[in-house]
């Protein structure tokens, strides 16, 4: 069995990634099983450069806040800042404390600084502003949008109504939201009217599209369109997590991977005519099939339950046909956690290379039987799922990490 599995893998390059893809692909996810483990960045880190290098990708996008993102994208591409200041301000989720995030925004701006703007590489973001501890309050998108608007166009509202119904942020931010809905804003008489104004400003933002872009430019006018998809977004978060049913916490795993699609969509919508697009997430983010996810011991009366949702993966797969591309990611020993013979992970640890590309179609095929699936030591470890990794267009495998 060993020899036919070898027959699937090829030593990783990014070359032998790409081989494996559709030459139509406009948008490549490449997930990762679990966060906060410097392989898996660095990994990504050597395959953009492979990507820029050799087959014209312009832009990047993280599983990291996408307003955030704004400050590590005027870095990049205009040297705005420091990159100390780039790091602090823009990423969430302590994503700006990664050696290899900081070494991704270095080599981005020297690759940069000799060339010209519409051959400079682009820093996106694709999560919403949503923290450990909660989402953010809608304000800073929502006035953003406004404040753009209203120097061009007659608003229905006054930017002092704005405010007044935007009330002190803490109300939005109160971590004990999270998990108790009552304490939630989202469902309160100010919020409804937010989200009939955010719907307002957003549908005065596609109506004038023609006049904004030619008065502000197409980047001014895309990043409304950002603060206007956040706005809504965040709004109709916060009006979830107000809710009391039991599928709550489910719910808010859909609305979260939409919000990704949504952005994901506009990415590689601005970015069509100059290249193709990486995204680096979750895998459970960009697989094309619905994530599923066991709760862990902490989750009170939730503990246990599975909840499933359509990864943003799946709806930006569904909207791109062959045009989107997802290669998977995954480990076999990490310090004393080492996978059982019987699963993909202890399968493929059996593989000679360090780390390895797998073509998920042809290692199914060798198999005999369907593996079994991985039971890890780490429980903010998703393994692999042995019934839909031919779904995947490659897999990415480091034996230990």
């Amino acid at each position: 069995m060993t020899v036919s599995i070898r027959d699937a893998a090829r030593p990783f390059t990014g070359a032998a990634l790409t081989a494996l893809l559709s030459p139509a692909t406009r948008l490549l996810g490449l997930g990762e099983p679990t966060h906060g483990v410097e392989a898996f960045p660095e990994l990504r880190n050597e395959l953009f450069r492979h990507l820029v290098e050799h087959a014209g990708y312009r832009s990047i996008t993280v599983e990291s806040d996408c307003l955030s993102a704004l400050a590590a994208d005027a870095y990049v591409t205009d040297g705005t800042g420091t990159l100390d200041e780039a790091m602090s301000h823009g990423f969430s989720h302590r994503l700006g404390t990664s050696p290899a995030n900081r070494e991704l925004l270095r080599w981005m701006r020297a690759h940069n600084e000799q060339r010209p703007p519409d051959e400079r590489l682009r820093f996106y973001g694709f999560d919403g502003p949503l923290e450990m501890t909660g989402p953010a309050g809608p304000r800073a998108a929502l006035t953003a949008l406004y404040d753009y608007l209203a120097a061009h166009l007659d608003l229905p509202c006054s930017r002092e109504t704005l405010d007044e119904l935007l009330g002190p942020d803490e109300r939005w931010t109160d971590p004990a939201a999270t998990t108790d809905p009552t304490r939630s804003v989202g469902r309160s008489p100010e919020a409804g009217r937010l989200r009939l104004i955010a719907d307002d400003l957003r549908a005065l933002l596609t109506a004038h599209t023609p006049h904004l872009t030619a008065a502000t430019g197409p980047g001014d006018r895309w990043r409304a369109g950002l603060y206007a998809r956040t706005a809504a977004g965040l709004l109709r978060y916060h009006a979830a997590m107000a809710d009391t049913a039991t599928t709550r916490v489910g719910t808010l795993m859909c609305l979260r991977d939409a919000m990704m699609a949504d952005n994901l969509d506009a990415v590689v919508d601005r970015e069509a005519r100059r290249g193709p697009t990486l995204a680096f997430a979750h895998n459970r983010h960009l697989q094309r099939d619905k994530s599923r996810w066991l709760l862990p011991a902490g989750w009170g009366s939730l503990a246990g339950r599975t909840l499933e949702w359509w990864s943003a993966g799946a709806i930006v797969g569904s909207r791109l046909g062959d045009r989107y591309a997802f290669a998977a990611t995954t480990f076999g020993a990490r310090g004393s956690d080492v996978p059982a013979p019987g699963t993909v992970e202890g399968l493929l640890s059996t593989l000679p290379d360090e780390r390895a590309v797998i073509d998920p179609v042809r290692l199914t095929a060798t198999l005999d039987r369907e593996p079994a699936l991985r039971v890890p030591a780490d429980p903010t470890y998703l393994p692999l799922d042995p019934a839909t990794m031919d779904r995947a267009d490659a897999i990415v495998f480091i034996r230990a990490i």
